[in-house]
């Protein structure tokens, strides 16, 4: 299972935003002399050395704000109601699980950092502690904890659990409440008897779903928020359980693009297609497509957009964990300014931190 822990790199032949630089060597020949001004006398005066020292302060200051915090992934709900993951600076601590939790509650220590059109999910004033053993996560909560509105409760579960196993520690989750285990929600009744896992899904899209005991999760990304202010949002959607090749499966997904009355963006070509099976070696997958993948036919650009939301996608597969793209077979790819993506691509290591 895919966890927060991801790297951005670009790959052969495939999609990235990672450009290759080409080396600066020394120009070759003699040795010369050169000559250098002697030193010059320079004297400053009282303020301009204290303006000097209040400037380095701050230097040392601000790289020391950045070492005392972590970056960590919020599931929190944006204004069209989706659970999605923001990636902010909270403060270092030993008790990361514990403390993202207490960040997900409504008017705690989040409420300022917020981004525009998102919020909590956990009632205020809860308590929150989290014990981890083997891998499973014990969350015990306050008795605030019940003060939530029914058609809340999915994804005050959802934003739970995906918080959570972000972290390598973490694969599943169980919930108490006033130290006493809890079978099912107390609002609504949502049966979590069971331990909780990204297996359960986010976003669940089943509109068009006849048959779910018949059919198994598939989570992909599709594009969210407005322009300047993008993000990826993961949707579990159902595919049979017949099928046997989720790669090619979430590829088809993606290009069928999320559900009809959905908010959310998709910036894939409905021509696209997979020419051959996904080749899958060492974590990376190599997938081939038909040459309307481009965004752009004359350049042979690639969408950010499209880029991204496979690797999200696929990268949430167990085993995945870089992509590499072909056309026809062949790696010609520009990103949209014009570089050339030489490397594949893998997960980046946190989820929406305002560039990817």
């Amino acid at each position: 299972m895919p966890k927060s822990k991801y790297k951005m790199t670009l790959a052969s032949g495939v999609v990235g935003t990672a450009l290759f630089l080409s080396g600066c060597g020394l120009l070759g020949g003699e040795e010369k002399a050169v000559e250098i001004d002697p030193p010059q006398e320079v004297t400053y005066t009282d303020e301009e050395i204290e303006v000097t020292e209040q400037a380095a302060e701050q230097e040392v200051s601000e790289d020391k704000a950045v070492e005392e915090t972590i970056k960590t992934e919020l599931y929190l709900i944006d204004k069209n109601g989706y659970v999605v993951p923001q990636t902010l600076d909270l403060p270092k601590t030993d008790s990361v699980a514990t403390q993202a939790l207490q960040y997900l509650v409504k008017n705690g220590p989040v409420t300022e950092m917020l981004p525009n059109g998102f919020q909590a999910v956990i009632p205020a004033d809860t308590k929150v502690s989290v014990n981890v053993k083997d891998k499973v996560a014990t969350v015990d909560f306050s008795n605030e904890f019940k003060e939530y509105q029914a058609e809340e409760e999915m994804k005050i579960l959802q934003s739970i659990t995906w918080t959570l196993t972000q972290f390598d520690g973490i694969e599943k989750v169980k919930l108490q409440l006033n130290g006493h285990p809890i079978e099912e929600m107390p609002v609504n009744g949502t049966p979590i008897g069971y331990e909780l896992s990204r297996n359960d899904g986010i976003n669940l899209e089943t509109s068009s779903v006849a048959d779910v005991m018949n059919t198994k999760p598939l989570t992909v990304y599709f594009v969210g928020g407005d322009k300047d202010n993008y993000y990826y949002v993961p949707v579990t959607k159902r595919v049979s359980n017949e099928v046997e090749d989720n790669i090619t499966a979430a590829v088809n997904e993606l290009v069928d693009g999320p559900g009809m009355f959905s908010n959310l963006l998709n910036e894939f070509r409905p021509e696209v297609k997979l020419l051959d099976k996904a080749k899958v070696e060492d974590g990376l997958v190599t997938l081939n497509f038909n040459e309307s993948i481009y965004n752009s036919f004359e350049e042979k650009m690639i969408s950010e957009h499209v880029l991204n939301t496979l690797v999200l996608s696929l990268t949430e597969q167990p085993g995945i964990e870089s992509v590499a793209v072909t056309v026809n077979g062949k790696a010609e790819l520009l990103d949209e300014d014009g570089k050339k993506l030489t490397e594949p691509v893998s997960r980046p290591e946190k989820v929406n931190t305002g560039s990817f």
